[in-house]
């Protein structure tokens, strides 16, 4: 499994991922969670369940629907947010620092493989882009 976008909510994650074979979806997903509830618990320094155990997953099928999911996930912290208190630019909890920049082996995200990732984007419907 590749994260290729992900976002940091009060009491969830927004990912979109590619991986090669949907049926080990669900085995990505849990451990990506353990190594995930590992370093929260250690960080907080306590022990115990960290996520719940379910997902939603959507499988994107066409480019408009991977570019609104996309859109949905970098800029979710806004329908978070009170409008008076939201952040301008992008999302600082959020994979968008990296979007439309050369991606490097020490950011938590990768580049796309698939074409409706990479090509998800039109510049002009979006200043948001896949990296």
């Amino acid at each position: 499994m590749r994260v290729v976008h992900y976002s940091i909510q009060g009491n969830h994650l927004h990912l979109i991922v590619e991986i090669d074979d949907a049926s080990m979806l669900p085995r990505a997903i849990q451990g990506l969670s353990v190594r995930l509830a590992k370093t929260l618990n250690r960080l907080a320094a306590r022990t115990g369940k960290v996520f719940l155990d379910r997902y939603h997953s959507h499988v994107l099928k066409t480019r408009r629907e991977v570019g609104n999911a996309v859109r949905y996930v970098l800029e979710n912290f806004r329908h978070h947010l009170r409008q008076d208190v939201a952040p301008n630019g992008t999302d600082p909890c959020s994979s968008a620092a990296w979007s439309g920049t050369r991606l490097t082996d020490d950011v938590p995200i990768v580049s796309p493989r698939t074409w409706l990732l990479r090509n998800a984007l039109d510049p002009v419907e979006s200043n948001v882009r896949c990296a």
